[in-house]
């Protein structure tokens, strides 16, 4: 018996011993004087059994025929076995004229194996991995957003870490504005001029690093080439003779992943007890901390080779690192680029190359980090000047979340200077210094 038919089993044995009246008792078990009447007739007819309820163990009125379930089953196993509970109800419905709730349509796809719900759903296992043998063998990258300087002066911004996988050493440590393309070459070359080339980055999976597109193919089954699906910081590395290697996810280079925390901790203590709160101070403080840093958590590798590689003789890193792309020059000497209008000087060179013989021609554009601009064609340098042509921000301008903090404050200081709020005069890359192509 239910602990509700027990206590009524106790009102009814009270009123048949007269020691409470049939009304108190319906009173006290909720129901009516003549439903408590029937019950304590048929207590004393049957005993105690007349309580306890006749449906017990039987199916209820409304239930579904087992033949029903099957069939219901059968056709979710052949037509949605891949659907969740909810969507496969709604195709039922609409598709098959089969009406089952939800919640019914769950426990009979869990019972027939079709689901399996949340709580039994094993959990995904990220094993460990042995470390690399070799300091520089495997460098993780990440760049963590953070209010660094705790509202004192720089609003958030991002630290560039560069860890090593076999000490766990921090090798180079920048703060800057975003993990933009510009940021990211600039700083690689002040690490690759300082230790050398390790063999392979470690990265997450940002558009930096990786064409996110989401087809390989530019239609009609036409296959992308390498350089199409990678980045202009992959093609860098590449000329660098750097590996890139995206992890599938940030557990898999939880190395970085947990030093961030750690510099989370530690690095804004360390700043706030010197009283740095810029950019500027804060990088100058950062070799002081690597040392500190690398001294209590740093640790000796398996192997003591060195595979950091000096930069070649052939490797010019400045014009590695920058944004290369090609132009097409028109019939008027000139050619587009970033929304700029970028003319030739018509004149002819001391060596007596004519530069209307470029004309239709493929020209190279260096666009560098600290905002040079170079226009060249076979190696030769190009004179050019900018048509008075502004670059805007327009409406709808697709922005990378990593860099949406340092676009808003650059516009926020346009709009506040006073100038136009649709056209924007900015630097035309997220972190590049300040451009010889700028706006009158």
């Amino acid at each position: 018996m239910s602990e509700k038919e027990l206590n009524r089993l106790e009102l009814v044995q009270l009123v048949c011993q007269r020691r409470l009246s049939v009304t108190a008792a319906a009173t006290q078990a909720g129901l009516s004087r003549q439903r408590m009447s029937l019950l304590v007739n048929t207590y004393r007819r049957e005993g105690h059994i007349a309580l306890v309820s006749r449906r017990r163990g039987k199916p209820a009125n409304n239930s579904y025929s087992e033949a029903f379930q099957a069939r219901v089953c059968r056709i979710v196993r052949e037509h949605y076995s891949d659907f969740g509970p909810t969507l496969a109800a709604e195709y039922l419905a609409e598709r098959d004229g089969i009406k089952v709730s939800r919640e019914t349509l769950r426990k009979w796809m869990v019972e027939d194996g079709i689901w399996t719900t949340r709580s039994a759903r094993r959990k995904r296992v990220q094993q460990r991995r042995q470390r690399r043998e070799c300091r520089g063998e495997l460098v993780q990258l990440d760049g963590s957003y953070h209010d660094w300087f705790e509202g004192r002066g720089d609003g958030k911004c991002c630290l560039l870490v560069y860890i090593d996988d076999a000490t766990s050493e921090l090798l180079h440590l920048e703060f800057v504005p975003s993990e933009s393309t510009f940021a990211l070459m600039a700083t690689t070359r002040r690490y690759v001029m300082r230790h050398g080339r390790p063999l392979a980055l470690y990265t997450d999976k940002a558009g930096v690093f990786r064409n996110n597109s989401r087809t390989r193919t530019k239609g009609h089954g036409v296959s992308k080439t390498d350089s199409e699906l990678g980045t202009q910081f992959t093609r860098a590395l590449d000329e660098l003779g750097i590996a890139l290697i995206c992890a599938n996810s940030p557990p898999a280079k939880g190395r970085v992943e947990r030093a961030n925390g750690v510099l989370q901790d530690r690095l804004i203590k360390a700043m706030r007890l010197d009283g740095i709160s810029n950019m500027e101070a804060a990088n100058a403080y950062a070799e002081t901390y690597m040392a500190l840093h690398n001294a209590k958590f740093g640790r000796v590798p398996a192997n003591l080779k060195e595979l950091h590689r000096p930069l070649s003789e052939h490797h010019d890193v400045s014009s590695v690192l920058c944004v290369k792309e090609t132009r097409k020059v028109t019939n008027k000497l000139d050619l587009r680029y970033d929304g700029h209008l970028v003319i030739l000087d018509p004149a002819k060179h001391e060596d007596g190359f004519d530069p209307y013989s470029l004309i239709h021609a493929r020209v190279d554009v260096y666009d560098y980090p600290d905002g040079r601009f170079e226009v060249l064609h076979q190696g030769r340098q190009l004179p050019y000047r900018i048509y008075n042509k502004s670059a805007r921000v327009q409406q709808g301008d697709v922005v990378s979340s990593k860099r949406l903090g340092d676009v808003l404050s650059f516009i926020k200081d346009n709009q506040d200077a006073g100038k136009a709020k649709t056209y924007v005069q900015r630097h035309r890359r997220t972190g590049q210094g300040e451009s010889v192509i700028s706006a009158p």
